[in-house]
């Protein structure tokens, strides 16, 4: 997978305004290595953010709007003031992104200052890579590098949550924004998503994470995401409860049979993720990959079964994964559900095994072509 620089994205800035840039900034996407559905829900997460980022290059306006340029739509430009009230665009679907974080942060007290800004991102849009916080949160060092304000890692990641929430209409956790924001060269971060804080847990030097995209789009607003979000709080709520979090696994198995069949098994899903995370990241501060597999395999099974997000498509591409590892790879789907990407971590030594197995086989079986993006965790926006 080829991946785009900073030098490139400072010309594509020049051809298209006839000058070159101030300044660039860059977000990171994501991958989560377990941890899934669990983030709103007060639980944790083992993500780690990855060297495939959202490029913003800049240049001050004296005039109080942006001119944004948008390289991955064929450099649709759209003009945005620097307002608190936006409004959504239906024709150019990716600039709600970033209307929601000028909204989001004038409503927080930010004066922001126009701008020219040209993006550019090598992040595959609906992989569940984080495509979209890693714009945000490119956008709000960008906005803020243009007025010389400042910002806590975590308080940009609230705010970018906020504009995705209230503005584009997913109810998507904090995750996605805090690893874009936090994230740490050659970790994972253990985030406890009820206090956000967090801890860095650094990979065995010889371990590498491969993600394959199965070659099947997802589209987070449009899926069944929201409804996901609203069945954990249904169950929540069984228990007199706001979140799972607050909920005893033992409570959870007594009350099956009495809860209903649907709400039980999305409630036991989080609550099992939960507690493999914390197995998941001792496993990797220790280098211990038996117990890393084990846990991986456990959380993708719970994700087929118990929250019904995974695919056919997907399960294939996890068995192909796990096979050819024999043992050495720990392999499952990563990001939202009903498509997406894998993810797999393993010594670096079995990680062209994974890829020739999954090149030989998946595409014949399937018929979807993968894309295999190899992977190493990365700093974060605030962490550059």
């Amino acid at each position: 997978m080829n991946t785009l620089s900073e030098a490139r994205v400072s010309e594509l800035f020049g051809e298209f305004f006839g000058s070159h840039p101030k300044a660039l900034v860059k977000a990171p996407g994501r991958v989560n290595l377990i941890g899934e559905h669990t983030d709103y829900n007060g639980g944790f997460v083992l993500p780690a953010a990855i060297n495939y980022h959202t490029y913003i290059a800049l240049s001050p306006r004296t005039d109080r709007t942006l001119r944004v340029v948008a390289w991955n739509f064929d450099n649709a430009d759209v003009v945005i003031p620097l307002t608190e009230e936006q409004q959504e665009d239906e024709s150019n679907n990716w600039s709600n992104y970033i209307r929601g974080v000028v909204q989001q942060l004038c409503r927080a007290g930010f004066t922001l200052a126009g701008g020219d800004l040209y993006i550019a991102g090598d992040l595959p849009s609906g992989a569940g890579l984080s495509s979209s916080a890693s714009l945000e949160m490119a956008v709000i060092r960008a906005l803020l590098s243009l007025s010389g304000e400042v910002i806590a890692p975590t308080k940009a990641a609230l705010l970018g949550q906020a504009a995705e929430n209230q503005f584009v209409g997913c109810n998507c956790g904090i995750m996605d924004q805090l690893i874009s924001a936090r994230g740490q060269a050659n970790s994972a971060l253990l985030i406890d998503c009820q206090d956000l804080s967090a801890r860095a847990v650094t990979m065995p030097g010889d371990w590498e994470i491969l993600i394959v995209h199965s070659g099947v789009k997802r589209g987070l607003v449009d899926s069944e995401y929201n409804q996901r979000r609203q069945q954990c709080e249904q169950a929540a709520a069984h228990f007199d409860q706001t979140s799972l979090r607050a909920v005893d696994l033992g409570d959870l198995l007594d009350a099956e049979g009495i809860l209903d069949d649907l709400s039980f098994r999305r409630a036991r899903h989080v609550l099992t993720e939960n507690a493999r995370t914390l197995i998941a990241a001792d496993a990797l501060a220790k280098g211990d990959l038996s117990t890393l597999v084990k846990v991986m395999g456990e959380s993708h099974i719970s994700m087929r079964d118990d929250f019904n997000i995974t695919t056919p498509t997907i399960d294939r591409l996890v068995e192909i994964i796990a096979a050819a590892g024999e043992g050495q790879a720990g392999a499952r789907m990563t990001g939202g559900g009903f498509g997406g990407c894998v993810v797999a971590v393993a010594p670096a030594a079995v990680i062209p095994r994974l890829m020739a197995a999954v090149s030989h086989t998946y595409e014949q079986e399937t018929g979807c072509v993968p894309t295999l993006i190899p992977a190493k965790a990365s700093a974060g926006a605030f962490n550059n």
